[in-house]
């Protein structure tokens, strides 16, 4: 047996320092997908530092009419807390949307945006994947690859990202907060990921050590129509073959505000700028949206097995932003 070194912090200060930025030690909140990987071997720590006890679990009003959302606080309860319902229910949605009962009610908000890709190749230790091991190849191109990306890939990485949380929070524009050794430091989610290139092994831009202290939604959003939808092999749960969050506001007949992001198709949470960029200032109509969705998949590169996915999240946008043109 391994012996791994544990540590419980019980402030930031000393979470950061106890991590040090060492390879080997990882951060260790609700655990639900780390330990998953350290039992297949994927994840190899040498040190967990244990931040469940930091003075992270609430969600609190900012003076400019937004929330921060503790880095700590539960899926289950961030899903039901009263002011998210009311102000951010695509957020409510896609946290529902996401896993079992019972492993919201253990993952964590920071956990939830950094689990890593579900991709077969990368579970599995006897298939080579750049992501797990780089230089040693991508399995799945050439292999099964139905559940993975049609934007935003490379030759060395087609995996998606699994988050539904994190694909609401790229539409409504949240940022990400960290604490480092260096001090403090804050990340729109739209950049907080990265695309495959030439280095999939790194999912996100957080450094060695930095710890996501929590997650800032902005005020501008706020009570807007908005809804998060999910295309998914079964009802239970599973991980989406496509999803869709979108906040849109809509004043004289024309779009004054539009938030769309894509999940399931790419590496990062897809925040679809070009169809954005179509629909501002001019009518909510059918066939305005489904021309703003065909320009943003447009860019869409679909493999051997997955072109469905194209079809699929345009139906699911036009569909999710045409009812909430209705409700405007």
């Amino acid at each position: 047996m391994k012996p791994v070194a544990y540590v419980r912090a019980t402030t930031v200060t000393e979470a950061v320092a106890a991590h040090g930025g060492r390879p080997g030690a990882y951060y260790l909140g609700g655990g639900t997908n780390l330990v998953d990987l350290m039992k297949l071997g994927v994840e190899t720590p040498h040190m967990l530092v244990d931040i469940a006890r930091l003075p992270l679990g609430t969600v609190d009003e900012l003076p400019d009419g937004g929330l921060r959302i503790g880095a700590t606080v539960r899926n289950s309860d961030l899903a039901a807390h009263p002011a998210i319902r009311a102000r951010y229910p695509l957020l409510s949605q896609a946290l529902l949307a996401g896993a079992s009962g019972q492993l919201r009610n253990a993952a964590t908000t920071g956990g939830n945006l950094l689990q890593r890709t579900r991709c077969g190749y990368f579970q599995d230790l006897g298939k080579p994947c750049n992501k797990r091991v780089p230089g040693s190849g991508c399995g799945a191109r050439d292999g099964v690859h139905r559940d993975h990306a049609v934007l935003g890939h490379s030759p060395h990485c087609i995996a998606t990202h699994p988050s539904d949380m994190a694909v609401a929070l790229a539409a409504l524009a949240a940022t990400v907060t960290l604490q480092g050794r260096g001090g403090e430091r804050a990340v729109p989610v739209t950049e907080f990921y990265r695309l495959p290139v030439d280095r999939p092994d790194r999912d996100t831009v957080i450094e060695p050590s930095e710890l996501i202290t929590g997650v800032l939604l902005p005020a501008d959003p706020a009570g807007l129509p908005s809804a998060y939808r999910k295309a998914r092999d079964r009802a239970s749960y599973a991980f989406a073959l496509a999803s869709v969050a979108a906040v849109l506001e809509v004043v004289d007949g024309l779009v004054r505000h539009v938030g769309l992001a894509f999940g399931g198709l790419a590496h990062v949470p897809w925040r679809a700028r070009e169809a954005e960029a179509h629909l501002l200032g001019v009518p909510p109509t059918t066939e305005n949206i489904s021309r703003a969705v065909d320009a943003e998949l447009a860019a869409a590169q679909p493999l051997r097995d997955n072109a469905f996915k194209v079809g699929l999240a345009r139906n699911l946008a036009t569909d999710v932003l045409s009812r909430l043109a209705d409700r405007t």
